[in-house]
């Protein structure tokens, strides 16, 4: 899409417009900074989860429903503000070890498994 502008000399020059670029000045305007950088990163680093956590979750049965993700997604998200680095999320069913600046579950433990561990190289912790 072009436009046709009069610069400073009185002439007539045509100036390209990109209509993504525009919206997307539309849609940032009035938002704050960390707002900004938030939704960036879980559109650029989603919470993935390495082979071995995948691999103990398919051994020790652990179903990862989207409120789980999305309650760890938020718990990584707090830890983050908090300057984590790695961090223990804690729920119901079970705990992750998630390696924050990468966005990473580490491993998982299930429920039973719980109570007969010691969480090692971690900084926080976070119950959901």
């Amino acid at each position: 899409m072009t436009s046709d502008l009069i610069n400073g000399a009185g002439r007539i020059q045509s100036v390209e417009i990109n209509p993504a670029k525009e919206a997307y000045k539309r849609n940032i305007q009035g938002r704050d900074f960390g707002t900004l950088l938030k939704e960036q990163l879980e559109i650029n680093h989603p919470l993935r989860f390495s082979k071995h956590a995948q691999e103990r979750i398919d051994q020790r049965g652990i179903e990862i429903s989207e409120t789980l993700l999305d309650s760890l997604k938020g718990a990584v998200e707090k830890a983050r503000e908090k300057g984590a680095k790695d961090v223990v999320v804690i729920d119901a069913k079970g705990a992750f070890i998630v390696n924050v600046p990468n966005n990473t579950v580490i491993t998982t433990i299930s429920e039973s498994e719980m109570k007969q561990n010691i969480f090692t190289n971690i900084d926080s912790a976070v119950i959901i």
